[in-house]
């Protein structure tokens, strides 16, 4: 009888699959064929298959690619810039003249490239971005390989790339007919920045535009107690109340933050199947506010887990976005059992898959799915010993502890080494030139 062969087999693994059954396999195997999972089994359980090439995991974890649900690969290049404020005066007065200045479709580009390489070598293979010149991100992005649902920028004042705002939707849906179908792995989007920063006809035209599509729409939104309360000010309801009376909130809607809310808020976003893209540090190191996460789970809202930009965490690393994410919630409910590192690492991966629409090929390690796959090596002293892999994924492993990376079966990331970059050329480009420009 003649074996199953295989374009790729990894063998020895802690197999961490995520799927709806939680299976972990010891001395586990993954086969990936044609880009996708082919099968997921131990020796004892089935035969494994041949293989062109065969990848030794003995030590290591093997799960999904992590997913972060929240992030604007540009600001990289603002990293550093202008911390310690509270939002509004960082936003208004640092963020927003720093991109006037220094925006443009190479610095787009090129600051895109570097988070990319971050993400990759910290085990992150797919995110979901909002920025400006999104067709520039789109660009980088595709040239690394990596997975990614990539908005379109879209605010009512003059912006990178839109001089004019009266064309900001125009323009988001250019982009995306210029990337539907283009690339296997990146899925276009649109991004409206907030409720605060886009009129009622903006973000209707922009959500119909998404919903024509059926592409993800994402938006900022109850990030901070003063933006609820000047909501209220404005038009009578606080963001999430707001954005329901309008007719934004679906399946099909990313809120990002979701920090101050109520439980008629949960309420209304569990019943319109919204998603929420929950950002620890960054709300941390913001002064924003602990999002009501564990209680968002609890009436059935899913909840993905993202970075933000580097202007405002200050890294892309999601290993250390998932420890934060669980013990921020342990200490503000003074239980330690809350957020346990099993459900964090769903949140990481197939949550965050489900929050950004891409649960159907990536989040976790199923047959026929893509082959989006991480190994952490485990042979570490901050990893001996392991009693139990989730909570050394949450609570010990850090992005520096993966080994390898493959998206849709292509090796991006091998033995801590990038593929599809020169991780050199790029430092040393930011290094001449960025920090002295931005200055």
């Amino acid at each position: 009888m003649t074996r199953d062969r295989a374009d790729t087999l990894i063998v020895n693994g802690l197999v961490i699959t995520c799927d709806s059954e939680d299976t972990v396999l010891e001395n586990g195997w993954v086969s990936i064929t044609g880009g996708k999972i082919g099968g997921i089994g131990t020796d004892e359980t089935a035969e494994t298959p041949e293989a062109v090439e065969i990848i030794d995991a003995n030590g290591c974890i093997v799960m999904p690619g992590l997913v972060n649900s929240h992030t604007h690969l540009p600001m990289s290049l603002f990293r550093g810039l202008a911390d310690d404020l509270p939002l509004m005066e960082w936003l208004n007065d640092h963020m927003f003249p720093a991109e006037r200045t220094y925006i443009n479709p190479e610095s787009v580009f090129s600051a895109a490239l570097l988070s990319c390489a971050e993400m990759l070598l910290s085990g992150t293979t797919t995110c979901c971005d909002g920025y400006f010149y999104e067709d520039r991100v789109a660009e980088a992005v595709h040239t690394t390989g990596m997975r990614a649902v990539l908005g379109q920028g879209i605010i009512d004042f003059p912006a990178p790339g839109v001089s004019d705002p009266e064309k900001n939707i125009l323009h988001a849906s250019a982009f995306v007919e210029k990337w539907m179908g283009r690339s296997d792995t990146i899925t276009p989007s649109l991004f409206c920045h907030s409720a605060y920063t886009c009129s009622e006809r903006t973000l209707k035209e922009a959500k119909a535009s998404a919903g024509r599509h059926k592409l993800l729409f994402q938006i900022h939104a109850a990030e901070t107690k003063d933006e609820c309360g000047q909501s209220v000010a404005d038009v009578g309801l606080t963001p999430i109340r707001y954005l329901d009376k309008i007719g934004i909130l679906d399946e099909k809607t990313l809120i990002v933050h979701g920090v101050w809310m109520d439980e008629e808020e949960m309420t209304i976003l569990s019943a319109s199947g919204a998603k929420v893209a929950h950002c620890p540090e960054s709300n941390m190191k913001l002064g924003s506010g602990i999002a009501p996460v564990w209680e968002q789970l609890g009436a059935g809202i899913t909840v993905g887990i993202g970075t933000d930009g580097c202007a405002s965490n200050n890294d892309l690393d999601m290993f250390l976005e998932m420890d934060t994410a669980s013990k921020l919630q342990k200490v503000t409910k003074l239980d330690p059992s809350v957020m346990d590192a099993g459900t964090v690492v769903k949140m990481a991966t197939i949550e965050g898959a489900k929050a950004v629409g891409l649960d159907h090929m990536t989040g976790s390690l199923q047959p026929g799915k893509e082959a989006d796959i991480i190994i952490i090596d485990t042979k570490q002293l901050h990893l001996v010993p392991m009693y139990n892999p989730f909570s050394h994924i949450v609570y010990s492993a850090k992005g520096a502890d993966v080994r390898d990376v493959f998206v849709s079966g292509k090796r991006l990331v091998k033995d801590r080494s990038l593929l599809t970059m020169d991780a050199e050329q790029i430092v040393s480009k930011f290094y001449n030139n960025g920090p002295v420009a931005i200055k």
